[in-house]
Formats: C-alpha cells, sequence, structure tokens
C-alpha cells in the first residue's frame, strides 16, 4: 500500500516538474533578454577553441543584443566544464562550447559524468579543423601511395609522433595504419607542437599534425604535406588530396568545435542560436577570422549535429580498442 507521504512526494515532483516547464517556456518566449549568457569552454585561455568561443561570444552578442560571456572550466579532459552544463537549468542561460576530444573520445578513454547523447542538445558546429599527414623533407615518400610502400618495407620498425595517447593526433594515425595494413610504433608528445618540432628536425619520420601548425612548416620546405584527413579538400590546400579520395573510402578524422546546451533546452531557444551560427558561417569578415585560426566554417543545423556526434562516439571507440589505449 503506498503511503499518504510518498504520495504527496509524487504529486509534488510533478507540480515542481510544471512549474519548470511552465517557466521555461515563458523565458524562451523572451531570450536572450532577461540576462547575459554563459558559455562554458573546458580549454584555457588562449588556445585555438579559446579564440573561436570569444569570436563565436562576440558574434552572437552583436546578433542578438545580450552579452555572451565566455568561462573558462578546464580540468578532467573537458568534464568539469561539461558536467556544469549537464547540470545547469535548461533555460539556454548557460551553453558549453562543445569541442570533439572531450565529447567523442574522453567517453570511450574513461568514465565521463554525463551521457553526451541524453544530457545535452546540439545546437551547431562553428567550425572544423582538418589534420594532415605529413613527412620529413627526407623522407623519401613524395605521396601517400609512396609512403605506404616505404613503410610496409620496414613493417614495424618505424615511428610516428603523436600529441600524446588518445589524442586525435594519435587516433588518425591508428586509424589509418589499421585501413592500409601497416604497423608503426607510436612516440607520445605534450602537445602537437613539440610532436611536429621533433619531425621537422627528423626525428621522426611522420605524424597526423593539425593544420594551423604545420602549414608554415610544409610552405618553407621542412616537412611534405601528403593528405588532408577531412572528408573534402580544404581551401588552404586545394591541390593537396583528402585520404579517402587516394583508396581509404570513408576516412574521416576532422576535430570540430561548436555549442551545445543542457538536455530540455526549449527548441526555439536552440533554433535561434543555429540560425545565427548558420549566418555567420557565410560572412566574409567570419570566414577570415576562423581562417586565421585554420578553421573551416561549418553551421549545421541541430539534427546534423546530432548525428555527427553520434557517428564520431562510435568512430572513437573502435579509434581508441584499435591503438589500445588504456588511460588510468
Amino acid at each position: 500500500m503506498v503511503s499518504l507521504t510518498a504520495t504527496r512526494r509524487f504529486f509534488a515532483g510533478v507540480l515542481s516538474a510544471w512549474a519548470l516547464m511552465l517557466t521555461t517556456g515563458t523565458h524562451a518566449q523572451d531570450w536572450p533578454q532577461q540576462r547575459p549568457v554563459r558559455i562554458l569552454v573546458p580549454y584555457a585561455a588562449g588556445g585555438n577553441s579559446d579564440s573561436m568561443a570569444r569570436l563565436t561570444a562576440q558574434r552572437l552578442t552583436d546578433a542578438l543584443g545580450q552579452t555572451f560571456v565566455v568561462e573558462n572550466r578546464v580540468g578532467a579532459n573537458g568534464a568539469i566544464a561539461g558536467e556544469a552544463v549537464a547540470r545547469a537549468t535548461p533555460d539556454g542561460y548557460t551553453l558549453l562550447w562543445a569541442v570533439q576530444p572531450a565529447l567523442t573520445i574522453a567517453p570511450a578513454l574513461n568514465k565521463v559524468p554525463y551521457d553526451v547523447l541524453k544530457d545535452f542538445v546540439p545546437i551547431s558546429v562553428v567550425g572544423t579543423n582538418p589534420f594532415v599527414l605529413v613527412v620529413n623533407k627526407d623522407v623519401p615518400a613524395k605521396n601517400v601511395a609512396e609512403f605506404v610502400a616505404w613503410v610496409r618495407s620496414q613493417q614495424g620498425k618505424l615511428s610516428y609522433a603523436e600529441g600524446s595517447a588518445g589524442s586525435l593526433t594519435h587516433l588518425s594515425m591508428a586509424l589509418f595504419l589499421q585501413r592500409a595494413g601497416l604497423q608503426m610504433n607510436n612516440v607520445s608528445y605534450r602537445g602537437n607542437a613539440p610532436a611536429l618540432t621533433d619531425v621537422i628536425a627528423g626525428h621522426l619520420p611522420t605524424m597526423f599534425s593539425n593544420l594551423s601548425d604545420a602549414l608554415p612548416h610544409a610552405q618553407g620546405g621542412a616537412i611534405r604535406i601528403l593528405a588532408v584527413s577531412s572528408e573534402a579538400r580544404v581551401p588552404q590546400l586545394p591541390q593537396v588530396s583528402t585520404i579517402a579520395e587516394l583508396g581509404y573510402p570513408g576516412y574521416k578524422a576532422v576535430t570540430w568545435n561548436g555549442l551545445m546546451a543542457p538536455a530540455s533546452t526549449p527548441q526555439a531557444i536552440v533554433n535561434k542560436i543555429a540560425a545565427e551560427i548558420a549566418k555567420a558561417s557565410k560572412d566574409p569578415a567570419f570566414i577570415e577570422r576562423l581562417d586565421k585560426l585554420g578553421t573551416d566554417p561549418s553551421g549545421i543545423t541541430p539534427a546534423q549535429f546530432a548525428e555527427l556526434v553520434a557517428g564520431d562516439l562510435k568512430l572513437w571507440a573502435e579509434a581508441v580498442a584499435i591503438a589500445g589505449v588504456k588511460l588510468p
């Protein structure tokens, strides 16, 4: 028999839920006029993701007539910022600067305090960053086919540089090697820059590097770019083929930055932000600012973003398993 106390608690919970729905619905009509909107960034100030978040915050401030404030919540590979947003009131006033490694790789490496698919609603991707397969200038391979043949001739004896265990620079190479039937050993560094430095110096022959770091060194002749990891060729290197074009269909490894909100955020708010991001992605001035960060504009819809996240969760879980990454 159900007690009177339990019955009262049940109806109190129902009334609270209805009150939240009604309040959120009312606020959605005049959002974001009530107060500034916070965008929680999981990385420290000064990096590419932070710069992109601040660029986007200013764009939304100008477009929507309310201040969008960037707050850096660093720690636990992005989980601190993610958990704060997942637990925030879903009223559109707390958003997550969604970065691909923290959202779709971290769950395959460690337990995170939220469910990426259930606790967030995707809004839009602001921009994507491709990676490039690079080799030191003294490596004999001039293209991907020659690179594959060169590695295969020394199967298991060569090593490659990567930014850190479980990073995109690591997993991108692990995926490529698996699909090409190659074996190489990974050497971990503390970030893309020191890894690339050793490739430039010839201490290691190759790596997947982010485009913005690699491009000036390739232009200077210290390294060669053999292919890009994105689905389509990039504007910065229109003459360089994608890996998918070169006999590995379906290969794609990019990082993305965008916006997400807590689950149950009113769709009207989500759509309003997404529409502004879509407009920005076609604005030459905004595109030029992204290009300086080595970033290609996106502006996809919330539904497309949700599909991207679901696909990436599967892809990078597969890559983590292939790479055999085990973190404490």
